[in-house]
């Protein structure tokens, strides 16, 4: 079923080895409950009535593993495809746009290892990059902010109400993200986050609030957390 007519593709960044997990298994194949994180995250993907498609994107030695342990083991219908990561998380959410069907309009880029993110959420996003061209899921921080130098020595401190802690999904007309990828690729530019791309175009992206439990889980500590989440 589409959404305002639009065709909806979701690609899954899912290619991370977690270095700082401290693990021989890749952060996103670790279980919550005996069931891989990276389930999780599909699952909400999956369920959503107005996904069309979902891309998968992991490294290349795991993606027999991802389909039989995680697609085909929980039975999801809407992966249509499951593409080989890149060196850094830009180049893999850039093969994941590569393989989204040519009929796609609006594209949902997710962490696979943001298992708690909810259905409204997605929806909250989704809405934004139809209205807007480009919407992120976000909180207001919480913590005050320092810049520091090199040196350790504080240089300012932002006004916090102006300070949010993007995560994802972040969504974006297809066109626009495509177009925002090739410009860094041709530039040589590395981003820390699929908006930056869209902001080096000059767009103005929108940010809708969204829930502190949705948690990147990249330590042993967020994997805790999520045990508790969980329960």
């Amino acid at each position: 079923m589409s959404y305002n007519g639009k065709y909806i593709s979701a690609v899954i960044a899912a290619s991370g080895i977690g270095k700082r997990m401290n693990s021989k298994i890749s952060k996103q194949f670790l279980c919550l409950k005996e069931k891989p994180i990276l389930a999780y995250t599909i699952e909400k993907f999956d369920n959503n009535e107005y996904i069309d498609e979902i891309i998968i994107v992991t490294r290349e030695e795991e993606k027999e593993y991802c389909f039989k342990e995680v697609v085909k083991k929980y039975g999801f219908k809407k992966v249509i495809n499951i593409v080989s990561g890149g060196a850094e998380r830009q180049d893999s959410v850039y093969n994941g746009l590569l393989a989204v069907n040519s009929l796609c309009d609006i594209v949902i880029i997710h962490d696979g290892v943001r298992p708690f993110v909810t259905g409204e959420d997605i929806m909250k996003s989704i809405e934004g990059a139809i209205n807007y061209d480009a919407c992120v899921i976000g909180t207001p921080v919480k913590d005050t902010i320092k810049i520091v130098n090199s040196e350790k020595d504080i240089i300012d401190t932002p006004d916090r109400s102006k300070l949010w802690a993007v995560q994802t999904p972040q969504t974006f007309s297809y066109g626009l993200i495509l177009e925002a990828y090739k410009k860094a690729l041709e530039d040589n530019i590395i981003a820390t986050d699929d908006s930056m791309l869209v902001e080096r175009l000059g767009y103005k992206v929108k940010i809708a609030e969204g829930s502190y439990s949705n948690i990147k889980i990249t330590t042993p500590e967020d994997l805790k957390l999520a045990q508790i989440l969980l329960e």
